[in-house]
């Protein structure tokens, strides 16, 4: 068995909505399990509509959220074990990039106070000299320069400079594990290859793997090895990126699949998933069943398994598209 950098183990997170006469229950994370292996580095994008739990399950991971059920294993090492928790490896080994890089910086600061003060720290460098040589390197590998970005505050920026730098900064610790949520969302579209290709190339130059979150189905599929599907907080479908953009197992992503825009098609319409709806949550059987074009009774009645398929491939289908 390979050593796992991340093991998500059945991992669930309940929410407590509504008011204080008429609380309801939310599954927001339902019984996830996804790993990434340790050695290789990876992109594993985590795809679905906004409200199926993929944010939820990125704060359980950077440790803002904390499971009701399961466990999170980070190199071999429990997060349910808080006595040998080490928060100062932590932000060495995790680093976040949000959806929107103004957010991530106060306008009353200059962006390279956020870089020197990563690398001073976290004792990344051991003095001001060294944190220049380690941020300028850093900043050079996303297509920046500590001479461009220092004395400038984050306005001065566009949005595609500033998540360049955010990137930047998460890459100053030399992590393990980038968690990406939405990282393209708020950016221009001219901008989002770039930044995409910066994953692809950032990869293997740090050795470091990625949770890619995402809804922009175009980008997930180009620059993943791996995708998980979420809906309605369940790990629906799991695999080598190639094989479900080629042959989805789950009529979910199938949908979602047909939805995304394809060389030479005409493409004048986006994708609009349905509204969240608490009851979908409630559902004690297939969750997709209500929308599913090709469910049956059984569908109706009862939750199905996660079925094993061929090269480490998982559907939860009582009925997958693909059987091999």
């Amino acid at each position: 068995m390979s050593e796992k950098l991340l093991d998500i183990q059945n991992v669930s997170k309940i929410f407590q909505i509504g008011s204080m006469l008429s609380k309801k229950k939310l599954v927001a994370v339902d019984e996830v399990s996804i790993s990434i292996d340790a050695g290789k580095p990876v992109i594993l994008s985590i795809v679905g509509e906004s409200g199926c739990g993929k944010s939820t399950l990125c704060k359980m991971i950077l440790r803002l959220h904390k499971p009701d059920h399961g466990d999170i294993v980070l190199s071999g090492k429990s997060y349910k074990d808080t006595k040998g928790y080490d928060p100062f490896q932590f932000r060495l080994d995790v680093q976040p990039i949000f959806q929107n890089p103004y957010e991530a910086f106060s306008m009353r600061k200059t962006v390279d106070t956020y870089l020197f003060n990563t690398a001073l720290r976290l004792k990344i460098a051991k003095n001001y000299k060294e944190a220049e040589a380690l941020i300028d390197e850093t900043l050079k590998s996303v297509g920046m320069s500590l001479e461009v970005v220092k004395g400038k505050y984050p306005s001065q920026f566009s949005g595609g400079e500033l998540q360049r730098v955010s990137i930047a900064r998460a890459l100053i610790t030399r992590p393990k594990l980038i968690i990406a949520d939405e990282p393209v969302a708020a950016i221009d579209a001219s901008m989002k290859m770039n930044i995409v290709n910066l994953f692809k190339e950032l990869k293997d130059k740090y050795n470091v793997s990625f949770i890619y979150v995402t809804h922009d189905l175009s980008t997930a599929y180009y620059i993943s090895d791996y995708i998980a599907t979420l809906y309605r907080g369940c790990l629906i479908e799991y695999g080598q990126a190639k094989e479900i953009m080629d042959r989805p197992a789950h009529p979910y992503t199938e949908l979602l699949m047909n939805a995304v825009p394809r060389i030479g098609e005409k493409w004048n319409q986006e994708l609009v998933m349905p509204d969240t709806e608490d009851k979908e949550y409630a559902i004690t059987y297939c969750k997709f069943a209500p929308r599913c074009p090709y469910a049956t009774e059984e569908c109706r009645k009862s939750r199905p398994d996660m079925l094993e398929l061929a090269n480490g491939r998982k559907v939860l289908c009582m009925h997958p598209l693909v059987v091999d």
